[in-house]
């Protein structure tokens, strides 16, 4: 039985989840032996306008959204219905699957926003959610023992300064998730790769 990966990213209105919300998700379900997609996903999700004019400039200026952009998203409930139904389907579950993102610790509170973490454990969901980073750390610092190369903490680990350790582009700008996520999927596959496609 092969393993799956959720690859996940999503763009909100600020850094505070006490405060902000999530404005998108993304994620593509992928089989980690062999690298084949099996299923996407992607929404922009309408939040109150109360929440909205909480939003943190930067964070807007990064991702890009606008008001009129995010009105027209599917409502929380809405895309929760979605997940449940997406995760049901591809038996989303602990020692069957992981969450990959670039930064888990950000992107599990947002999502939390969504399905509440009750109802994640309820279903049994992976508690593993792992980080890009790390990979590369633990690769480089394999590297760098072996090979004499800098050390982990001689780089830097932005998924860009990753990107272009390996000579990949650099994420397409502005910052939508599913930028993201297809950005986040071509640098695994570099720091890690996919057993089947490496033999």
């Amino acid at each position: 039985m092969n393993v799956l990966g959720v690859f996940l990213d999503s763009e909100t209105n600020g850094l505070n989840s006490h405060i902000h919300k999530i404005l998108e998700i993304a994620f593509k379900i992928v089989d980690l032996q062999t690298g084949e997609l099996k299923q996407e996903y992607q929404s922009l999700i309408i939040q109150p306008f109360e929440a909205w004019e909480k939003s943190n400039p930067e964070s807007l200026r990064i991702n890009g959204f606008t008001w009129e952009e995010v009105k027209k998203g599917r409502t929380v409930r809405h895309v929760s219905q979605q997940i449940l139904d997406l995760f049901s389907q591809w038996n989303i579950r602990r020692k069957e699957a992981v969450f990959i993102c670039q930064n888990p610790s950000f992107d599990r509170v947002f999502f939390s926003q969504i399905i509440d973490p009750d109802t994640q454990e309820m279903l049994n969901w992976p508690y593993h959610w792992l980080d890009l980073a790390s990979m590369f750390w633990a690769v480089s610092m394999d590297k760098a023992i072996r090979n004499q190369e800098p050390f982990p903490w001689e780089l830097h680990f932005s998924k860009d300064a990753i990107a272009a350790h390996y000579h990949l582009p650099l994420e397409e700008k502005p910052h939508r998730a599913m930028n993201g996520v297809n950005h986040l999927f071509l640098c695994y596959q570099a720091v890690v790769g996919f057993p089947s496609a490496l033999s």
